[in-house]
């Protein structure tokens, strides 16, 4: 599945640090952002998720 920005996700549901999620009852009326990385955490994708927290 490939997405856009402004697409609307399907809902789905997940295993998470906070346990298993559906997607939509998790987020609420929040907004949500996907941020996807490659497994193996080479030292730029690192720091490109600890900027994604600034």
């Amino acid at each position: 599945m490939r997405l856009s920005l402004g697409d609307i996700v399907p809902n789905f549901s997940a295993e998470s640090t906070q346990g298993r999620i559906e997607f939509y009852d998790w987020l609420g009326d929040n907004w949500g952002l996907f941020f996807s990385h490659p497994e193996d955490y080479t030292p730029v994708c690192t720091t490109e998720l600890g900027m994604v927290g600034n």
